[in-house]
């Protein structure tokens, strides 16, 4: 059985991040991916982003002979990503028009922090950058405290990798179809904006079931979804671990309330009001301290009420869900997640 993506050819250019991260999601579901990298820059093998590659080209894109070789490379290609700042890959001789010339069938994806264009596309950053002005890093945080970055989940791989893997798989689709390429301008910034759609419509009161008092204000941990509601948020155990609980619809609410022995109390008989949840959530943080993570989660009610242990990365391979599903693998050495998502008929590679 081969991946999905069995048969297809994509040149990528070396760099870090989400280029790389897309690069191992086309690998991995069975593109050829051939990674070009710089002299004496041979990239780690044992880096999970670096799984999965076909062959690796040493090439120096600065002189005519590196520029050849990658032009000649992609001549025959089915895609090519790259990293760099807008015009980069044009003083090289190797952008778009000129591989496009070349190669008409060419899918050309481009992996920028601020985009091709606009007053920021020259400019360098990193993902705390361009999460902030896209609206993003302004929503995660606790109420009175400042914006949290979420690691570089959401602009570089969220926003950027990932979007970029989708740009790819609808150019080769296109291309299949019509026979001309295309080229792909994957900015981390607007993929970032795109991640919080969802958010955008809370903040119109959209869809419209929403009770009005669950509308979304634009400041941080007072909402529905970012720890403002008792009922979805993290408390610390007696152990000094953790539970997260997402018991937002009614039914996982009354798991809830059973869980914690609060049921009968009328404090609780209103969970929807922005202007109880304060004292709601200090009632259940006192009472999540009273046993041990690992006790609350193996009470009948807590899968009922949404409740989850908190596991670190330490912990998480071992997780008998996980490790039914096969969701870590062990590859040279290095622990890391499976390939995803999962095909019945067209098994991704396994890491080796």
């Amino acid at each position: 059985m081969s991946g999905t993506l069995d048969g297809l050819t994509i040149i990528e250019i070396g760099g870090i991040g989400p280029a790389p991260f897309c690069g191992m999601m086309l690998a991995d579901h069975g593109a050829e991916v051939v990674l070009v990298h710089r002299p004496g820059a041979a990239p780690d093998l044992r880096d999970p982003l670096n799984r999965s590659r076909a062959r690796l080209v040493e090439a120096d894109l600065k002189t005519p002979e590196g520029a050849a070789l990658v032009r000649d490379l992609a001549r025959t290609a089915d895609g090519l990503i790259e990293g760099f700042r807008p015009g980069v890959m044009e003083r090289l001789g190797l952008g778009p028009d000129a591989l496009l010339a070349d190669n008409p069938r060419l899918v050309y994806g481009r992996m920028t922090g601020w985009g091709q264009d606009g007053p920021l596309a020259p400019a360098p950053g990193h993902d705390i950058d361009y999460i902030a002005v896209s609206g993003a890093l302004h929503a995660f945080g606790r109420a009175g405290e400042k914006p949290t970055p979420p690691i570089n989940m959401v602009g570089d791989f969220g926003g950027g990798g990932m979007l970029l893997a989708f740009g790819m798989v609808a150019g080769l689709l296109k291309a299949q179809r019509t026979g001309r390429g295309d080229v792909i301008d994957c900015a981390m910034t607007d993929g970032s904006s795109l991640l919080m759609s969802m958010i955008w419509g809370f903040r119109q009161n959209l869809p419209a079931p929403l009770p009005p008092s669950l509308a979304w204000r634009d400041e941080r941990g007072v909402n529905l979804l970012d720890t403002g509601a008792p009922f979805y948020e993290v408390y610390e155990t007696s152990d000094g671990k953790y539970v997260a609980v997402g018991a937002i619809e009614p039914a996982f609410h009354i798991a809830l309330m059973r869980l914690t022995g609060l049921g009968s109390d009328p404090d609780f008989a209103m969970p929807f009001d922005p202007d109880q949840w304060p004292r709601l959530k200090d009632r259940l943080a006192a009472v999540f301290r009273t046993r041990t993570r690992d006790d609350w989660c193996s009470d009948p009610d807590a899968q009922a009420a949404c409740v989850a242990p908190v596991l670190s990365m330490t912990e998480a391979p071992d997780h008998p869900h996980n490790r039914a599903r096969e969701a870590f693998v062990t590859a040279q050495g290095v622990m890391q997640p499976a390939p995803a998502p999962r095909f019945r008929d067209s098994p991704a590679r396994r890491p080796e």
